[in-house]
């Protein structure tokens, strides 16, 4: 299969450099030329299927034209070594529990895939791959992990200073090895910047072997949908789900919005944001005004200016119109999502951290206004990994740290402090990698 750019169609190109290069030239992102749609032999026993069948049916859609299927099973079954489970607060209010990997974050599943994707497409290459990450909090420890020690590899990760949980930063900059962490003073935005610009500086990029783990990378997307009909073949048969998603850069949601291409009924879906509303501002007016970020409690959608916006636009034909009759938006504040994760303890026993709550209440608001919709809300990170927040609203130590997590808390930090100079970051690359 042949992928495009975003900006330019007639600039195509194969998977490995779709995945490998990332970004294209044109600051575009990359689309398969053909969206894949599952026949109807899956859709009569998806039901029936596990987790890992479902995976390697849609991994097979997409990639199967250039990856043996043996090995693509390989790397679907290495990823889904845990699973997704759905938790359900009331009949038309679900959890979709994406926690449950060695980092307790969703991003697990996309930055598992994209390690073994990876090795498979270098296996025969010779020269060092250096993998380029921007996080604003759970993509920075689910990349480290997956491909921590992996042969032929090395990873940067960038984050903004002070702006991480605690445990989150342990899990991006104790690890060492082939892990190095940046921490940039200033926002997720400029560290993303960065990571786009080294990219666009094609000899830079071609020099040091650069790809990305960002969800630019289209194999980020691919194995994020899996979990959306994983999680809507535990509904009752003829329930179509409206998924709520907790947003920041929009990789989760567009991942939904490609497991609805290839066939799974959704009735809607909702991108759930914090203060940083950028994308529920253009769902309501039609203006898409990008602008700097906004630090809040649910700090890994403090994103200002989404980069997969525009892989959402291009679904839809860039189509106002259309996008809005399947996706609508909500905002809500830190204290409207504080009362959130005091409100589901109260009501339900449950503990939701802070991105979770802001799903929550957008799950509830639409279904106020449409009696009879089913939400499944997209639990994204384990609550544990938000201490501060946690033990304000449910009182101090009262969520259980898991022992992966809490073996961190004394580990030491290691990282290299920059400004989000563009000149001097691009100073270390030269100077550090190799």
């Amino acid at each position: 299969m042949k992928y495009h750019s975003t900006n330019n169609s007639s600039h195509q190109v194969d998977l490995k450099e779709a995945i490998l290069r990332s970004l294209p030239p044109d600051n575009g992102l990359y689309m398969p030329n053909q969206l894949p749609v599952l026949g109807a032999d899956f859709w009569k026993t998806w039901r029936e299927m596990s987790f890992q069948e479902i995976g390697f049916a849609v991994a097979n859609a997409f990639f199967g034209e250039d990856i043996p299927a043996d090995d693509l099973r390989e790397i679907v079954n290495g990823t889904l070594a845990f699973d997704a489970p759905l938790a359900e607060l009331a009949p038309d209010d679900h959890i979709l529990e994406l926690f449950h990997g060695p980092t307790l974050a969703f991003k697990d599943f996309g930055a598992r895939f994209m390690a073994r994707l990876m090795a498979h497409l270098t296996k025969d290459d010779d020269r060092m791959l250096t993998v380029l990450v921007a996080t604003s909090g759970d993509t920075g420890g689910a990349v480290a992990s997956a491909f921590h020690n992996v042969l032929g590899t090395r990873v940067v990760i960038l984050y903004p200073k002070g702006k991480v949980s605690g445990l989150q930063e342990k899990q991006l900059t104790a690890l060492g090895g082939n892990i190095t962490a940046l921490e940039i003073d200033g926002s997720f935005d400029d560290c993303q910047a960065l990571v786009k610009q080294a990219f666009l500086d094609r000899e830079l990029s071609e020099r040091m072997n650069l790809t990305s783990a960002n969800s630019i990378n289209l194999s980020r997307l691919v194995p994020q949908s899996f979990y959306y009909i994983h999680s809507a073949r535990q509904l009752p048969v003829g329930v179509e789900p409206v998924f709520v998603i907790p947003s920041g850069n929009f990789g989760n949601l567009t991942a939904g919005l490609l497991a609805r291409q290839i066939g799974l009924p959704v009735a809607h879906f909702l991108a759930a944001t914090n203060r940083n509303d950028v994308v529920p501002e253009y769902l309501e007016k039609g203006e898409y005004l990008p602008r700097p970020s906004i630090a809040t409690i649910s700090n890994a959608m403090d994103v200002g200016a989404p980069s997969n916006f525009v892989r959402m636009q291009a679904l839809f034909g860039n189509s106002w119109g259309e996008m809005r009759k399947h996706i609508s938006g909500m905002s809500f504040s830190d204290d409207e999502t504080r009362a959130a994760i005091r409100e589901v303890k109260s009501r339900f026993n449950y503990q939701i951290d802070p991105h979770g709550a802001v799903g929550w209440l957008a799950a509830r608001k639409y279904r106020a206004s449409h009696p009879g919709a089913v939400t499944i809300t997209l639990e994204t990170a384990h609550p544990a990994k938000f201490p501060d927040v946690m033990d304000a609203e449910l009182g101090k130590d009262s969520v259980e740290i898991p022992a992966r997590l809490a073996i961190l808390a004394d580990k030491e930090k290691i990282a290299t402090a920059l400004t989000k100079d563009w000149q001097t970051f691009r100073d270390w690359l030269t100077a550090n990698i190799r």
